[in-house]
Formats: C-alpha cells, sequence, structure tokens
C-alpha cells in the first residue's frame, strides 16, 4: 500500500513506525515544512497511562523515549505567596525536538521516507497527492491546509479561545508540574512550567485579554513580554532567563471535526482535534491516533473499512479528553474568579479542574493532602476537630443561612410528584418526603407547590391555596422534625404558559386534552405550537399573582418549613418574565435583564417582607436556555446580584426548560458551572443540581468551592438512604440515623471499612 502523509509531526511519525513494524512493504513518505530540528515550542509532557501505551506499540520506541525523560510524581501550585504541593500524579517530559529526532530516526531506520522543507499547501496539490496513494494522511496541525480541500465534508470546527499565551522555555529545573499565579496592577498571569531534560524547562505563560490589554504586551515585541514576564515571575525563576523558540502571543484554538475521514484521506493529531495544554494531551492525542489508524487496517480491511474502525475507535475517546481540556482550559480563563477563595481551597480547585482528579482520587494520590483539604473545609464551616481525629468529609459538614443550620450539605432536590388530589398532598408524600428526612439528607425540599388553581403545572401537582393544604403540609413538617434531622423547604411556583399540561408519565409538557384552565405568562407565547394560547399579563393580572404569592408563603410559615424557595426557573411564570425567548412585552416589564427582572423581584420582595428575618430564602434560576439567543452569563449574573440585595440567601442553579427547542448539553455534573459562576464571581451562597451522581462528586464540588450545598432527584428516587449510604461507605459515624435502623449501618459499609 503506498501512504502520504502532509506534516512530520509525531502522529505521521508515529504511524510511519507501527505501520512499517507490521508492514514492511507499505510505502510510506511523509513531507514537512520545517526543517530537520526545527520545531515549534519546547518540551511535551505524557502522564504514566500514557507511556504504557506506547509500550504496548513499541517496546524499542518507548525505551529510548523513557531515557531521555525527565521524571516526577508532585504538582505544585504558588498563591498569594503560599505553595501547596500534591504528590502520587506522575509525570514525564521530553524536548519537543528530542521526541521528534527519536521517532524520525526509528521510522527512517523501518523505511519511512521523510522530505524536510516541503511545503504543500496548494490545494492542486493536495488533490493530486491524494489521487496518487492508497492512503493520505493530514497530519499538518490544526490550520491543515488538506482539511481545507475538503472542508465541506469535514466540516470543521475552530474555537478559538479567550486567554492569551506565550510558550518560552527556561534554563531551571522545575521538580514537580508547577502552577504559578502572580498578580500586578495589569491583573493575573499564571504560569504552567515542567522540566523537560536535565537542565531546562517548558514556561507557558497565559492570562485573560483584559489583562493583555492592560498590560501593554499587545504591542510589545517578544524581547519586550520576556524581560516583562522575567521581571513578573523573578522570585520562581531565580535568575533563569527566559527563552524564545518561535515564540508570540496566541490564542488556543479547539478543533473539531463532524468528519475524520474522507476516501482516501484521514486526519490525524491537532488536523482532527486539539486538547488544551493545560491537560498535557495534544501529543498524547496524536500517538494514540496512530496507534489506533494502525490498528483499524488488521484483520485485511480495505481502506474505507479500516478508515470506518478508526473513527469509531477514537471519537469517544477524543472527546472525552476535549471535555476534560475544556473543563480545564475554562478553569484557567476564569482564574480571576477563583482568586477569592482561600489558598488551599483555590488550589484543590485547580487540581480538580478537568474532573479526572477527584475528592476521593486524591486520597488515594496524596492521603496526607486530601486530608489536609478536609481538616480546612472543615474549619471553614466551623467545625472543631479534636486533636487526631479524622475530618469529616465535605458532604458531612453543616452550613449555616441566617438562623438555620443544615447536619449536612446533602439536598433532596424539589421533583413534581403529581400525585396530589386538587392540591392536597396525601399520604403518599408523607411517605415520599418521611422516607428521605429519615434518609439523612441535610435539606428535604418539597416539590413545586403551586400558589393557586391556575398556578398548577399539570392536575396531579400539589398546591397550597387553601386551609386543607397547609394542614396537610404541616403533617408532613412535622414528621420531618420529629423523626429526623433534616430540614425541609417549601418551594413555591406558578407554571405560567406551561400549564394545564399532562401529568409527566402522561406527556411531559404536553397539554391537556380535556379539563384545562386559562394559562397566563409575560407574552402571549404558547409552549409548544399547539399549545394553548396564555394571556399577555396585564397589572391586574399581576397584583392577583403576587397575592397569591404572599398567601402561599404565610401558609407555608404557618405550616412550619425551615426554608421557603421561589421557583424562577424552568420556563414556568417568573422564569418566562427573565428569559428574552419568552417575554417579549415592550413595556416597564420587558427589554433589558432589570426590566424582565421586575415582577420576579416584587414577588420575592413581597415574599422576604413576611417571611421572617431568621428564615433563609432561596430562588431557582435557570442560568441558560440552552438556546443562542436566550439568557446570558452576564443576565444570570446581574440577575443574582438584584436577588442577593433584595435579601436572597442562596440560588439554586438549575438551567434550561425553558423553550422546548433548546439544546442542553448532557455531562457529569453539567449545570454545575453556573453555580460556581455566581458564588464566586457575586458573591452568594449556591446550591448546584443536575446529574451529581456520588458522594465523591459531591465532595469535589463543595471543597473546590464551585457550590454550597448539592442537590440530588433521581438518586434520592432510587434510594430514600443515599445519604445514609454515603456516609457509611466513607466511614463516616457522626451521621445520625434513626435508632430503628441502627443494625443496617454496618450493610452499607465500603468492604473493609468499618463504621462504628
Amino acid at each position: 500500500m503506498k501512504i502520504t502523509g502532509i506534516g512530520a509531526g509525531p502522529a505521521a511519525l508515529y504511524f510511519g513506525i507501527l505501520a512499517k513494524l507490521r508492514h514492511p512493504g507499505w510505502d510510506i513518505t511523509l513531507y514537512e515544512r520545517n526543517a530537520l530540528g526545527d520545531t515549534f515550542g519546547w518540551g511535551v509532557v505524557f502522564s504514566d497511562e500514557t507511556l504504557s501505551h506506547l509500550l504496548e506499540a513499541d517496546e524499542s520506541t518507548h525505551a529510548e523515549i523513557t531515557r531521555t525523560f525527565a521524571h516526577w510524581q508532585s504538582i505544585d501550585v504558588h498563591f498569594r505567596g503560599q505553595r501547596f504541593r500534591s504528590s502520587g500524579h506522575g509525570f514525564s517530559g521530553i524536548a519537543r525536538r528530542r521526541l521528534l529526532e527519536i521517532l524520525e530516526a526509528r521510522a527512517v531506520e523501518l523505511g519511512v521516507r521523510v522530505e524536510h522543507g516541503v511545503d504543500v499547501t496548494d490545494p492542486q496539490r493536495i488533490r493530486a497527492l491524494a489521487g496518487d496513494c492508497d492512503l493520505l494522511l493530514a497530519a499538518d496541525g490544526l490550520r491543515s491546509a488538506v482539511r481545507g480541500v475538503w472542508r465541506e465534508h469535514f466540516e470543521p470546527s475552530l474555537d478559538v479561545r479567550k486567554c492569551r499565551y506565550i510558550w518560552l522555555g527556561a534554563p531551571k529545573v522545575f521538580d514537580a508540574f508547577t502552577f504559578v499565579f502572580a498578580e500586578n496592577a495589569h491583573g493575573l498571569f499564571h504560569a504552567h512550567a515542567y522540566r523537560f531534560d536535565e537542565r531546562n524547562s517548558t514556561f507557558i505563560v497565559e492570562c485573560d485579554e483584559e489583562t493583555f490589554q492592560r498590560s501593554g504586551l499587545a504591542d510589545a515585541t517578544v524581547e519586550a513580554s520576556i524581560a516583562y514576564l522575567e521581571d513578573l515571575f523573578a522570585s520562581w525563576l531565580g535568575g533563569a532567563p527566559l527563552q524564545a523558540n518561535r515564540s508570540q502571543w496566541i490564542q488556543f484554538v479547539t478543533v473539531r471535526n463532524a468528519r475524520w475521514h474522507h476516501e482516501n484521506v484521514v486526519l490525524l493529531g491537532d488536523a482532527a482535534h486539539t486538547a488544551h495544554f493545560s491537560i498535557g494531551s495534544g501529543t498524547k492525542l496524536a500517538l494514540e491516533d496512530s496507534i489506533a489508524l494502525v490498528d483499524a487496517f488488521d484483520r485485511g480491511r480495505t481502506v474505507p473499512e479500516a478508515l470506518a474502525v478508526y473513527d469509531r475507535a477514537r471519537r469517544n475517546l477524543v472527546e472525552r479528553t476535549q471535555k476534560a481540556a475544556q473543563d480545564s482550559l475554562t478553569w484557567f480563563e476564569h482564574a480571576k474568579r477563583y482568586t477569592v477563595l482561600p489558598p488551599w481551597q483555590f488550589a484543590f480547585s485547580l487540581l480538580t479542574r478537568s474532573k479526572r482528579i477527584t475528592f476521593e482520587n486524591l486520597g488515594l494520590r496524596d492521603p496526607a493532602f486530601a486530608e489536609g483539604v478536609a481538616r480546612a473545609f472543615a474549619t471553614s464551616a466551623g467545625v472543631e476537630l479534636q486533636s487526631g481525629a479524622l475530618a469529616p468529609p465535605p458532604m458531612f459538614t453543616p452550613f449555616t443561612l441566617r438562623g438555620l443550620t443544615l447536619p449536612n450539605r446533602v439536598v433532596v432536590s424539589p421533583m413534581c410528584m403529581y400525585s396530589s388530589e386538587d392540591g392536597l398532598v396525601t399520604d403518599f408524600h408523607l411517605v415520599h418526603y418521611g422516607a428521605r428526612a429519615q434518609g439523612g439528607a441535610g435539606l428535604v425540599m418539597a416539590e413545586s407547590t403551586g400558589v393557586s388553581p391556575q398556578g398548577r403545572i399539570t392536575p396531579g401537582c400539589a398546591g397550597l391555596w387553601n386551609d386543607a393544604h397547609e394542614a396537610a403540609w404541616k403533617r408532613v413538617v412535622d414528621f420531618v422534625h420529629r423523626e429526623s434531622a433534616s430540614r425541609i423547604g417549601m418551594q413555591l411556583g406558578h407554571a405560567g404558559r406551561k400549564g394545564a399540561a399532562k401529568r409527566m408519565w402522561e406527556g411531559l409538557d404536553e397539554p391537556l386534552a380535556e379539563g384545562a384552565w386559562p394559562l397566563l405568562a409575560p407574552s402571549a407565547l404558547p409552549y409548544h405550537p399547539y399549545s394553548q394560547v396564555p394571556k399577555e399579563m396585564d397589572r391586574a393580572d399581576m397584583d392577583r399573582v403576587l397575592a397569591e404569592y404572599v398567601g402561599a408563603a404565610r401558609r407555608a410559615l404557618a405550616a412550619g418549613f425551615d426554608l421557603l424557595e421561589v421557583h424562577m426557573a424552568h420556563g414556568y411564570l417568573l422564569s418566562s418574565f427573565l428569559s428574552p425567548l419568552t417575554n417579549r412585552r415592550t413595556d416597564g416589564f420587558g427589554g433589558s435583564i432589570e426590566a424582565r427582572a421586575r415582577f420576579p423581584l416584587e414577588v420575592f420582595r413581597a415574599l422576604r417582607a413576611l417571611w421572617p428575618e431568621e428564615k433563609p430564602m432561596s430562588v431557582r434560576v435557570s442560568a441558560t436556555d440552552w438556546h443562542p439567543d436566550g439568557i446570558t452569563d452576564d443576565d444570570v449574573r446581574a440577575f443574582a446580584g438584584m436577588l442577593k440585595d433584595a435579601g436572597c440567601d442562596l440560588i439554586d442553579v438549575s438551567t434550561g426548560q425553558t423553550v422546548p427547542d433548546a439544546k442542553p448539553v448532557f455531562g457529569r455534573m453539567f449545570q454545575t458551572p453556573w453555580a460556581d459562576l455566581l458564588r464566586n464571581e457575586v458573591g452568594i451562597a449556591t446550591m448546584a443540581v443536575g446529574n451529581i451522581q456520588s458522594a465523591d462528586q459531591m465532595n469535589s464540588i463543595l471543597a473546590s468551592g464551585r457550590a454550597d450545598l448539592c442537590a440530588l432527584g433521581r438518586m434520592h428516587l432510587g434510594d430514600p438512604s443515599w445519604t445514609l449510604r454515603a456516609a457509611a461507605q466513607q466511614g463516616w459515624s457522626a451521621q445520625r440515623w434513626p435508632v430503628q435502623y441502627e443494625a443496617g449501618r454496618a450493610a452499607l459499609a465500603a468492604p473493609g471499612r468499618a463504621v462504628s
């Protein structure tokens, strides 16, 4: 088989090595625009996991590379005069030039032809090369000319990121993967430094666009930039100069492609995908592409068959890595946000930024560091630790809002049960909420409860507009207070244009076929095209709804609820005022976020005025509509600030469900970034919700300062005693158990972990 490669970076060279080892008769030629030994950048870094993959693929290449490696086990974070070291990570660095030399020497030894100084960018020549070979490797980098020839087929996406960075070197050895954060009058700069041989280290400096412009570096020469950075990082460089190698200030570009192959053309490495340098995966992905592509030709597959196998084998793995890289680069883009955190928490937040390292995982890598984080978190929560006693896991620390102290930070998320009768909660609800309170959650949130018959979502939704409703809810509240340590919160809502709908299991958000009631909304826009058209609210409607909220809140107070939450999310009435997709008003209640927030704030202020000073209030928001024309981060930031000024204590941060054509991006803890944003930029307590599935995820969110509470819905539907199980499995014996269930504590403990 005749194979031509455009680009002779790690991906193409490693493919050549592996292909020749398995198929010595293949004719492989690689064209590289750079001269021999001329390459961008300094060192590259690999994890121990990546090295094991290389060993499996070619022991000879692995041995030559590892002879050159600089190896270390630690990560250092320098922030505001403190250094935090975490061990047990396992990295190796090598000079990029040396890596290419090793790979090229091995490839040539096996019979691969490599021609340097050949710049193949002309579309006609690229097409001609593709027509003259069996397989064309597009390994020509993130601005791939080959990809550009068949752009309409590959459908590349080039996401230019916000920060600026410059890739430098320094004749200094850092004995850990080192992150340094330096602040001056212009802003925050961060350095990513790691050694790559016995004398030298890579030193990448990054900053946000505002800092870059204020510093004057946008107009500076490379020499002037180096002088500026040598002064800024002098105490960490120890007199070592910074060195350039084709260096310039650039923005990272995340590359994605809808397809990775076309006819006999295949994308490899950066031409197919990129991953931010902060997780050190670019070269790893390139080498693993090569392994997968060669593997795909096993069993005598044809080129089209092999390329399809390659795509299937690699895409999910690459996309997971890109997701981790995106989480990591987003953290660095918003690093200024985290400077409000205590230095220990700042460091832990950095370590867990990509979700690859978690609280539990860190405990395995570096138990002392993890215990230090747990102790610092507990102390910050007011826990007095006895000498020698282990700190509680973060989820089992108390949390206080006004006069309410929760025994732990687990929340049963408000979930509609659709099981009420004319708004009246029944024995089902007593058992449902009682079981979850006895299951150990610190806070149990009642389902969204309608303030009026017309405010219900479905005929089965709970209500709080008459004496019978109040008495039924009081029965639930009294049981929770009497039989558990949990606190219980009421969530008040009005369905707006999403009302008069079927129960969830009959058709989510589908309008009733009969028995519907009139609907209200800020604008006369139906939820579905076939849904009932709501009445656009006038002032009289607003006054009536406001009075209904006030009446329901009085009843919630009389029933004994510990916390009151106002539902302003998911496209219901107050949420539909906030979103520009559902509020098209041209009066004082539409337009800017200040105007769109006017009526929701009226409701909140009225409830805050009657709700006792010592009792907290929260608001659930949809922080994004998952729609390009929807509510923005700036809108949500501004609205959260308004709520904070109005006396809101906690933002329950959800997303979406405001319009039926939303395109949410689901994943682990997928809504937590907005809880993080509001907590650390607005300075208000937040509750994270959304596909939080484990105690480890919860501990990681809390310890990193991304939220103050975590709400779980589906996990509590599947296991009412989820919190008790989590306590037993973590060996946390201080969690209160119902005395009737004490005998079950040991049965839930993790294997080998006793619970006293």
